[in-house]
């Protein structure tokens, strides 16, 4: 549903229509989407217009490419270190 709201604002039945969702359930799904601020609903006489809020996942793909850099250092910081000591050869003392 977020990608299709990536392409534009939709009402509730435009989004439903591809899924094999009942209506409550598509309702139910929009509104835990709404309370996590992925999306914003303005409501025009009947028909609920949503619309995508991109911050958030914006705000978690920061967070999450920080770790990746973080966790793609220490790896190679392991890496680095298992060759050094593979090429050391055993141990003293027979191990």
């Amino acid at each position: 549903m977020l990608e299709q709201l990536a392409g534009g604002d939709r009402c509730v039945t435009a989004l439903a229509r591809p899924h094999s969702m009942s209506l409550p359930a598509i309702s139910k799904h929009l509104r835990v989407l709404e309370k996590a601020g992925l999306i914003r609903r303005r409501r025009y006489g009947r028909v609920h217009q949503l619309k995508l809020e991109a911050t958030p996942m914006k705000q978690a793909s920061r967070w999450i490419e920080e770790y990746r850099r973080f966790w793609e250092a220490s790896f190679d910081r392991l890496a680095e270190y298992l060759e050094k000591t593979s090429k050391q050869g055993p141990t003293k003392g027979g191990r």
